[in-house]
C-alpha cells in the first residue's frame, strides 16, 4: 500500500491542479504541518498529571511535546501568568502525513458513533481543527497506564488554501466528511 504522501504526490497533485486550474505545481494546496494540543488546566496545582499527559502525547506524536503556559493571570480558575496549562506537539514533513494517514485510517473509524467530520470547523485561511475526545483511541497508549481521559485538538494546517480548496484536498486524501 502506497503511503498517504506518495498518494498526495501522485494523484491528488495533479488532480488538484487540474481541478482548481492552476498553473505551478507551488501554487496547489498542500499539507504544512499538523499540531496537536492538549488543555490540561488541572496541571496547574500537579505536576504529575503533566508528566503522564507529556508520556501519552509523546507516545500518539513520536516526539516530545512542548508545554504551554498561561498568557494571563486568571483569578476565577486561581491561574497565574506563566503556569503551566497545556502541551503541544508540531508535526511536519513524514511525520505529519504518518500522523494523518494513522488518524484517517485507524483513529476516526474507532470513534463512537462516527458518521464523519463536519465541514464547519475550517478557519478563513483553510485550516482545519478537530476535537478527539479520549487519548486512548491511538493504540500507542497503554490503557492501564492511563489516569484520566483526556481530550486533545488536532489541527491540519494547509498552505495556499481557503476552506473550499482545504476540504477538497482533504477529501481526495481520504478524509471521510459527513454526508449532508
Amino acid at each position: 500500500m502506497a503511503s498517504l504522501q506518495a498518494i498526495y504526490n501522485e494523484q491528488v497533485l495533479p488532480k488538484l491542479k487540474e481541478e482548481l486550474k492552476l498553473t505551478n505545481n507551488l501554487s496547489v494546496p498542500r499539507i504544512e504541518k499538523v499540531v496537536l494540543n492538549m488543555g490540561l488546566a488541572e496541571a496547574a496545582g500537579n505536576k504529575e498529571v503533566m508528566a503522564k499527559a507529556a508520556e501519552q502525547l509523546a507516545a500518539i506524536s513520536g516526539q516530545k511535546p512542548r508545554v504551554t503556559k498561561a498568557k494571563k493571570a486568571i483569578s476565577g480558575f486561581s491561574l497565574r501568568q506563566g503556569d503551566e496549562i497545556g502541551l503541544a506537539v508540531t508535526l511536519r514533513g513524514k511525520k505529519a502525513w504518518n500522523f494523518l494517514e494513522k488518524l484517517t485510517i485507524i483513529v476516526l473509524p474507532k470513534m463512537r458513533d462516527f458518521r464523519g467530520l463536519t465541514t464547519d470547523k475550517f478557519d478563513r485561511a483553510g485550516n482545519y481543527s478537530l476535537g478527539i475526545a479520549e487519548q486512548v483511541l491511538f493504540s500507542e497508549v497503554d490503557y492501564s497506564k492511563v489516569d484520566k481521559v483526556r481530550g486533545l485538538v488536532v489541527t491540519i494546517v494547509i498552505k495556499n488554501s481557503d476552506p473550499e480548496k482545504s476540504k477538497k484536498l482533504l477529501e481526495q486524501i481520504g478524509v471521510p466528511f459527513r454526508k449532508v
